[in-house]
């Protein structure tokens, strides 16, 4: 159970936010949106803004699934590698890429996250700048240049670190609250 309970999946008001939440996920309400909604100022900033990191962003779908794993992984956010796995394999990520992940969260460094896992170089980049930036905020100088340098375009880099940000908060809303899977 979370650390309070969920509103109802029924809920029906504010009807406006509510609807524009349940079309967004395809007509239902995520355990998620049930916390966000007791405030609805938040759930509708919320539903706007993590809309447009998920849909609008010209980064690859697989490093934006990447990126998310990770920190899923490294916040012990459950909830979240539960939902973005499925769609970073989607995406073209692997098993052995998830299982690299994996490792994360049991302390090992991203560098576990080789060459040998990765599809390109820009996923085991990513991987270094999601850890670093999640971890230690700070991220190297040759793990910023090294990611720029896979990416290819200052646009590309500015996602991943708008990405890397966003994941991070949703990450501490679902372990504060411990927002279980559905």
């Amino acid at each position: 159970m979370p650390r309070i309970a969920y509103q109802p999946l029924d809920l029906a008001e504010p009807r406006a936010l509510v609807d524009a939440i349940r079309t967004r996920r395809g007509g239902t309400l995520l355990n998620l949106d049930r916390i966000l909604l007791y405030s609805p100022p938040l759930a509708e900033g919320w539903n706007s803004f993590l809309g447009n990191v998920r849909t609008r962003l010209a980064l690859p779908a697989r490093l934006r699934e990447l990126a998310i794993c990770v920190v899923a992984r490294l916040n012990g956010a459950d909830y979240e590698f539960h939902h973005h796995a499925p769609l970073f394999l989607q995406a073209g990520g692997t098993q052995a890429q998830l299982d690299a992940i994996d490792g994360l969260a049991e302390g090992l460094r991203p560098d576990a996250f080789d060459a040998a896992d990765a599809a390109d170089a820009a996923d085991a980049a990513v991987a270094q700048f999601t850890f670093e930036s999640t971890r230690l905020v700070k991220v190297a100088d040759a793990t910023f240049a090294s990611t720029r340098t896979a990416l290819g375009e200052d646009r590309l880099l500015v996602e991943l670190v708008g990405v890397i940000a966003s994941y991070n908060m949703v990450s501490r809303v679902l372990v504060a609250f411990d927002v279980q899977p559905e």
